[in-house]
């Protein structure tokens, strides 16, 4: 148990700001990703051995009160070979009334010894938890720098490219191109229109010469 936590200490009670800034910066997001994976590795088989001690320590406490149950039934058993005078039940009584009692005060101690141990190790359990946690919270807040970084980047290769390696016109570029396309667009209207124009007055004056 301690060869575990000891393998994890230094990802999970370290300061993890601290962590980070001592490791490369190249990709935080990458190295965040692994701390948290692995972190929850640990955490999982680290929560079976805690599910597994629970059950010896279960297991102890059964043990206890069956050899308690036992010393007691002894006991009993000894009041009446007493009674009936039977000196070879009698012996034999009294030797299990001690291999009980010897019995049970070894497994009431490891009970206790199982207990608080137990204990220690939910507190750090517990712990450890809260620390993925935050790795978790890092990583969100890491992400949102990320994401805000890259857009600024995206943005600045279209609103100021001279100060970006981007092949992407500008706004100022693309509101030429619109207005010149614009203009393009205006003066083949007006000549569109002008010749409709023209059209228009040829066929009336044909008209009129036929009715002359």
């Amino acid at each position: 148990m301690n060869s575990l936590w000891n393998r994890f200490k230094y990802s999970v009670q370290a300061d993890l700001h601290t962590v980070l800034d001592k490791k490369e910066s190249k990709n935080p997001i990458a190295m965040l990703n692994q701390y948290i994976r692995e972190a929850e590795k640990q955490t999982e088989s680290i929560g079976k051995l805690l599910e597994r001690q629970s059950k010896l320590k279960t297991e102890l406490q059964k043990e206890l009160a069956e050899a308690e149950k036992m010393s007691e039934k002894r006991r009993s058993q000894l009041e009446l070979a007493q009674t009936a005078g039977e000196e070879d039940l009698i012996a034999f009584a009294e030797e299990e009334i001690a291999a009980y009692d010897t019995r049970a005060a070894e497994l009431s101690e490891s009970v206790m010894e199982t207990a608080y141990e137990l204990i220690s190790l939910e507190r750090k359990f517990e712990e450890m938890k809260h620390k993925v946690k935050d790795m978790k919270v890092r990583q969100l807040q890491l992400m949102g720098k990320e994401n805000v970084t890259r857009a600024h980047h995206r943005m600045d290769q279209i609103i100021s490219p001279e100060n970006a390696d981007s092949k992407m016109a500008s706004v100022g570029d693309m509101k030429k191109y619109i207005e010149n396309l614009g203009g393009k667009i205006e003066r083949e209207y007006e000549t569109s229109s002008m010749d409709r124009r023209l059209e228009t007055l040829e066929k009336e004056s044909a008209k009129e010469v036929e009715i002359v």
